[in-house]
């Protein structure tokens, strides 16, 4: 009897294993057939391309034409060509396409180094809101009471490099200093002023807006600080510049020398729309990046 069972326990796993082996089989040869069915029609579509027949052809007459039809030597070797045409094809367009990512990546890379530049006046080092220092000098400019002197201020470089081919015709060049109480306790009168110039590592549109202390939507602060330019009694033009708020001195130009100087601008009301703007009140400046 434990023998009978035994026997039939068996017997049941067997034909279980043998109806999952035949399914999983069946499921091989389905899927075979319809491998078989897609290049069947791959090769319809490659014969009607050929023989330039007409695409009306219906889904169901396929397997008819494929079963109907014998390709010719002549139209193998033609099958042969058209697919060396498309092997080349594929070749150039992987080559353009390598030459397309090529010049993609080199446009990134020029735009990663096209940062802005911009002086950051009275101060020594660059802020560090992604910004490198391009160098760190002294700021300068022309005499303030000269009537031909040049309007703008510069950023003159520590190590400069000097001619001597010149012997009659000159302008002249002279550091900028602060000339103002105003500016205590960061500065004495006569103080020089240093700066530095700086280049943005990613933002490559510079702004400097007077007026503000920090920057409109989408566009990075640099530093901010207080609007300065030249005395409106001396005779030399001048230019709007923003001075750091925490502006410092050069170490060794204690010395009341003149030379460019600037002072605190303030609002006065007229043709300047008061308000937003207030009579006898200091603007302040902000540069920003973008």
């Amino acid at each position: 009897m434990r023998m009978n069972v035994y026997f039939n326990s068996v017997l049941l796993c067997l034909c279980f294993g043998l109806i999952s082996g035949e399914d999983q089989l069946l499921k091989e040869v389905n899927e075979l057939k319809n491998g078989q069915k897609e290049i069947k029609s791959l090769l319809v579509e490659v014969f009607l391309e050929l023989n330039h027949t007409d695409r009306t052809v219906t889904e169901s007459a396929m397997p008819l034409v494929t079963a109907t039809k014998r390709f010719l030597p002549n139209e193998v070797d033609l099958i042969k060509t058209q697919l060396q045409a498309l092997e080349t094809e594929m070749k150039e367009m992987k080559a353009r396409d390598a030459d397309m990512t090529a010049k993609y990546n080199t446009l990134l890379l020029t735009n990663n180094n096209a940062g802005g530049t911009f002086v950051r006046w009275g101060r020594k080092k660059c802020p560090g809101n992604n910004t490198e220092l391009v160098y760190s000098g002294f700021a300068g400019g022309s005499w303030y009471d000269h009537t031909g002197a040049a309007a703008e201020f510069v950023c003159l470089p520590p190590d400069p490099d000097l001619t001597t081919k010149y012997t009659t015709s000159y302008a002249f060049m002279y550091g900028a200093e602060y000339d103002s109480g105003d500016f205590a306790p960061r500065a004495k009168n006569g103080d020089d002023l240093p700066c530095s110039v700086c280049r943005s590592t990613v933002g490559s549109s510079v702004l400097m807006i007077p007026g503000k202390s920090s920057c409109y939507d989408g566009w990075s602060l640099q530093y901010h600080g207080d609007l300065v330019a030249g005395h409106y009694g001396n005779k030399a033009a001048s230019q709007y510049i923003c001075l750091d708020e925490h502006s410092e001195t050069l170490r060794a130009g204690y010395h009341n020398d003149d030379g460019k100087l600037f002072y605190p601008v303030k609002a006065v009301c007229g043709s300047l729309a008061c308000p937003p703007y207030h009579n006898e009140k200091y603007l302040t400046c902000v540069v920003c990046t973008k």
